[in-house]
């Protein structure tokens, strides 16, 4: 493990892995560093860096200090510390909240290329009757914040239903240590609830949209959204892979990037 100090003293500690253009992996709400596991060893032409998003492990506070409005900013500021701190021009490459992260951050960090993964923004229709973060709060109020986790997993991971959520999740590597997230959860939410897709975003770098046809239907929308109002970019789907396919289909969607960035 790697420890960084940027300028405006943020700290950042991270895992690289290999040699090469540096590519730092942004993972989603409610992923571990490992999730990222999975696609290191298709990763050999590049540096690999693999930090743990704010709050999911670094830069803890409550809602007093980083408000729901906040969280992105918080974020985007980290990536420029881990982008300070690596030699050159980085790829982001992100999954969920890490990828709208890493489009946000490539509007104020010099980067080589974005990679996005199904980024966490709601299609304006979705958006305004999304309410995932009240009904999540209102578990948590009831005391039931499990239950909380289980809305969340439901929805982004599992929107075709589960037979038998509870040995799913049985069986889900983060559970159940996750659910001391929840509020890190929810307040990720209301971000997300809160953000709006403008009609053009400010990116310069080429910028390579996934997504995958077994996801949510809001996701895969929103991704060719996203696709649409970027001035530089170019759209994957991948036929029969959920939301989670960078770790699902490592060997397929690796071979998207190499493709994109060979250009």
């Amino acid at each position: 493990m790697q420890t960084s100090h940027s300028a405006d003293e943020i700290e950042v500690a991270y895992e690289r892995h290999g040699d090469g253009q540096p590519m730092l992996l942004l993972h989603g709400g409610m992923a571990p560093t490992e999730y990222w596991h999975p696609v290191l060893p298709h990763l050999d032409d590049y540096a690999a860096v693999v930090p743990q998003r704010p709050g999911f492990g670094t830069c803890l506070d409550d809602s007093d200090e980083t408000s729901a409005a906040d969280v992105l900013a918080r974020e985007v500021d980290y990536v420029r510390a881990l982008a300070d701190a690596v030699d050159g021009d980085p790829i982001l490459f992100g999954h969920s909240f890490g990828a709208l992260t890493a489009i946000e951050a490539a509007s104020e960090v010099d980067v080589e290329a974005v990679v996005a993964y199904e980024p966490a923004i709601l299609p304006e229709d979705f958006r305004r009757e999304a309410d995932l973060a009240d009904r999540m709060s209102d578990l948590v109020e009831a005391g039931r914040p499990e239950e909380a986790i289980k809305r969340y997993v439901e929805m982004v991971l599992h929107p075709d239903g589960l037979d038998d959520l509870d040995a799913w999740l049985d069986d889900w590597p983060v559970w159940p240590q996750c659910v001391d997230l929840v509020e890190e959860v929810i307040r990720m939410n209301r971000a997300v609830e809160q953000y709006r897709l403008p009609a053009r975003l400010d990116v310069d770098a080429p910028v390579l949209v996934l997504s995958g046809t077994s996801g949510p239907d809001f996701l895969r929308e929103s991704a060719r959204n996203v696709h649409e109002a970027l001035p530089r970019s170019r759209f994957v789907e991948f036929d029969g892979v959920s939301h989670s396919g960078p770790s699902e289909t490592p060997e397929r969607v690796v071979a998207a990037v190499d493709s994109f960035l060979a250009m």
